[in-house]
């Protein structure tokens, strides 16, 4: 395993865009910003995400976080947007099909965001495991390394790949995405279609589901993996299984993604890693005992340096590069 150390950080490949937009689309938050070309969000602006609501109402939603943001005086700057959104993504075809939120299955949202009065420029659209990774590579703590997946570990499990250098988004934009490995082949039914996924036991909404029906009493209106996390912290029994079940879920899941790229790092964010050495602890012990192979040692993992700014920040990158691609030549009209 590479010893590589993360250098400076630097802007993406090709990047010399002054200033794009960008939008982050989640299962419980809509957020839109303007972001330099340092990465800086120069200005931001959330909307919950009505994720049970019809098509139309979700889109609503992001279109008034985006005109909102347009009314911004830097807003004709913008050289291009890009849209980071919970998938399934299509990025080729601009649909997305997001679990978390039902009514879009096949949704044409760039179509649909490109369609607005206030958008005039070229628009992206990656996944948002694929942005995490876009931002880490860029920003945070994946920068320096060539070979890392870069993990969002919240109400879902997400991921996204640097390769050999580059994040690599795959053919339709959805490469990485972790949360849907199996783990369990006798593993219960995987809202996505699989059995036994990393999701079902590794995120927020698994672990306090699991510690529930272990028996752990969480205080009233809070059922959340950060209540399971603070009583792991005092010792509970109970919270203490649950984080090391997720922990062994993801060890799992990573040690098979090495086993097929050869890892040197794997950043995690999300809610979930919030709660550090509770997740991070049993995660380390696991992995080493998953990552069996001589060239899946050494794994050095991360705790992701963006937070909730991470997919405005890998949407951004997405609509730098976009912004940066040479326009399409004209016909020659002296040839017939």
């Amino acid at each position: 395993m590479s010893s590589t150390v993360p250098t400076e950080k630097a802007a993406p490949a090709a990047a010399r865009t002054a200033l794009v937009a960008a939008v982050d689309i989640g299962g419980t938050k809509i957020a839109a910003a303007l972001v330099d070309a340092a990465g800086v969000l120069v200005a931001q602006v959330r909307r919950p995400t009505p994720a049970s609501a019809p098509a139309g109402t979700v889109l609503a939603a992001v279109l008034d976080a985006v005109e909102e943001l347009a009314g911004h005086p830097r807003w004709p700057e913008a050289a291009a947007l890009g849209i980071g959104s919970a998938g399934p993504v299509d990025a080729a075809a601009g649909t997305v099909s997001p679990v978390n939120i039902a009514a879009w299955r096949g949704f044409p949202l760039v179509e649909r965001i490109a369609g607005h009065p206030a958008v005039r420029v070229p628009v992206a659209l990656i996944g948002d495991g694929v942005a995490i990774a876009e931002a880490e590579a860029w920003q945070g703590a994946a920068a320096g390394y060539r070979n890392a997946l870069c993990m969002v570990v919240s109400t879902g499990v997400g991921g996204g790949l640097v390769l050999d250098g580059a994040v690599y988004p795959g053919p339709s934009g959805n490469a990485g995405h972790i949360g849907h490995i199996t783990v369990d082949l006798a593993g219960p039914l995987c809202p996505c279609g699989s059995r036994g996924c990393v999701e079902l036991y590794a995120s927020g909404t698994a672990i306090a589901r699991h510690a529930r029906e272990q028996g752990l009493r969480l205080p009233e209106g809070d059922a959340t993996a950060a209540a399971v996390a603070a009583a792991a912290l005092a010792g509970d029994e109970v919270a203490l299984a649950a984080y090391d079940r997720a922990a062994r879920a993801l060890a799992a899941g990573i040690a098979a993604t090495a086993t097929l790229v050869e890892l040197e790092a794997v950043v995690i964010g999300g809610g979930v890693a919030q709660s550090g050495p509770v997740l991070f602890d049993p995660l380390a012990r696991h992995l080493a005992s998953y990552a069996a192979l001589p060239f899946t040692h050494g794994i050095r993992l991360h705790r992701a340096e963006l937070g909730t700014d991470a997919g405005l920040v890998g949407a951004a990158a997405a609509a730098m590069r976009l912004a940066e691609e040479p326009s399409p030549l004209p016909p020659d009209l002296t040839t017939g």
